[in-house]
């Protein structure tokens, strides 16, 4: 019996050099679902996915995080990866000299018991297969990772990492950032051909045109540091077409 993919973030509190930008988030993602997280610059989006990846200068001053119902605020940040959290960046980092192939390679092993490293064969078929849906020129593995890449490039990068990691949540945070709309559909196609009952997605993004794509099972609108409302696709509809202030009308806090 498989076990049962979630992440549950109870009543999360950070702080940023002693300033508090999340003030009490609570959220759970199930296997199988997409969760949509928008809201306005500064409302602690990133905050969050940073937060839960485990990034040093984000301190969790209280609440609770449990993955498939290990306690991850127990974790360093490479235990999180192997225990299943994928955070896709939103301006991905360069490496030269290291080349996508053999990061992708050295990545997945990371993740297995020793004995149990990935073959050169089947690695070679994934990647191949990985690429050829991200449409993806399969010169690129032999590029060096995301050096010279375009900011489409870059995305579909994070993407065919996640695809090959196979990870059981997975942080979207602005991937659809800078994207035109062939990348745009190119990467979302890639997130929704990995949609299965052992993944759970959190897309964390400003605007609804990804999630035209992505179809979101369920919509939150963070603001300051709170998650002031969740619904269904229709939230986001909603937002795209009256902004963000009617909601901090309707709470009191324009």
């Amino acid at each position: 019996m498989s076990q049962e993919t979630y992440l549950k973030v109870e009543d999360l509190h950070v702080e940023i050099e002693g300033k508090e930008i999340l003030k009490g988030v609570s959220l759970e993602v199930r296997g199988g679902e997409v969760h949509a997280l928008m809201g306005p610059n500064g409302s602690g989006k990133s905050t969050l996915s940073y937060a839960l990846a485990g990034h040093p200068r984000y301190e969790v001053t209280s609440g609770r995080v449990y993955l498939n119902g290990q306690d991850l605020l127990e974790m360093e940040v490479d235990e999180r990866a192997r225990a299943g959290l994928f955070l896709a960046f939103q301006y991905p980092a360069e490496i030269s000299g290291v080349s996508m192939a053999n990061f992708l390679r050295a990545a997945i092993n990371a993740r297995r018991e020793k004995g149990n490293e990935i073959s050169l064969a089947e690695f070679g078929r994934k990647l191949r297969e990985q690429m050829k849906r991200l449409e993806m020129s399969e010169d690129f593995a032999s590029r060096y990772l995301n050096e010279g890449f375009s900011g489409g490039e870059k995305k579909r990068s994070e993407i065919l990492q996640m695809a090959l990691l196979e990870p059981k949540i997975a942080i979207l945070d602005e991937t659809d950032s800078g994207l035109d709309i062939d990348a745009l559909r190119i990467v979302s196609d890639g997130v929704n051909a990995l949609r299965s009952p052992q993944l759970g997605v959190l897309c964390i993004t400003h605007y609804q045109r990804i999630l035209r794509y992505l179809k979101p099972d369920y919509v939150h609108v963070l603001l300051d540091g709170r998650i002031v409302r969740s619904g269904g696709p229709e939230l986001a509809e909603e937002l795209e077409e009256k902004g963000y202030d009617w909601i901090r009308e309707e709470i009191g806090t324009a």
